[in-house]
């Protein structure tokens, strides 16, 4: 999948402090979604069990514990997936996740930023655009524009290993027992998940294969520091 306004993303994380948590988490989806290839609603609540699925490709996701609430906006036959909101769910009873849009602009370089946040409201625009439509291929050719601007721009660093196995589980109600096949017994599953056991390539190769959790964020392992 293309995922486009990742800025959202990083602004939510340093904007307050008390936001700090939901940048593994956040990394984590990112991580997840964008190997993914949703090509219906269903493909989504496969892996995310308790995402929300609204209408015209809007969906919520639940994140950190289900402590924030992140909203995308789908284009499924063009795989684009733009990110329209993250914040509490006191934050998120003030919006309206079905029908949050933009204003229209032409199409152009884009090299400051207000021309990336102008080509975003243009992509707010024709979210629904048909494939094979003179709407789809505009589509097609701002979200290019958005994704190689995001990249120099709001580069999005892999979730620490830990993190990335406990939004899996999130996502899908797994527990210790269900990571024993994966990791070994259920005092080196704890012992993992608490950041004092590095994963093994075995390990690493399983959860992947079992529960697609992306190998390189498996990969990205920062063990907790070691008692004096």
């Amino acid at each position: 999948m293309r995922i486009i306004a990742v800025s959202t993303l990083k602004l939510f994380w340093s904007g307050k402090s008390e936001y700090q948590d939901a940048e593994e988490a956040t990394m984590a989806w990112y991580r997840e979604a964008v190997k993914a290839d949703w090509s219906t609603p269903s493909d989504v609540k496969q892996p995310f069990g308790n995402a929300s699925v609204l209408k015209d490709g809007r969906v919520v996701f639940n994140i950190a514990g289900n402590k924030y609430r992140l909203v995308v906006w789908i284009n499924y036959p063009y795989r684009d997936v733009y990110i329209r909101f993250i914040g509490t769910h006191r934050q998120y009873d003030q919006i309206d996740a079905q029908t949050i849009r933009g204003a229209h602009m032409n199409i152009r370089p884009i090299k400051t930023e207000a021309d990336y946040r102008a080509t975003l409201r243009e992509i707010e625009m024709i979210m629904s655009a048909e494939a094979g439509t003179e709407a789809g291929d505009r589509l097609d050719v701002l979200t290019t524009l958005v994704e190689a601007y995001e990249r120099n721009h709001f580069p999005m660093d892999l979730p620490d290993a830990v993190a990335a196995i406990k939004f899996r589980m999130e996502q899908q109600g797994l527990t210790v027992d269900d990571l024993v096949p994966a990791i070994g017994r259920k005092n080196r599953v704890y012992e993992v998940l608490a950041g004092r056991r590095p994963l093994t390539i075995r390990m690493i190769q399983a959860l992947n294969q079992r529960f697609n959790i992306p190998a390189e964020s498996l990969i990205n392992q920062r063990l907790a520091p070691k008692a004096a």
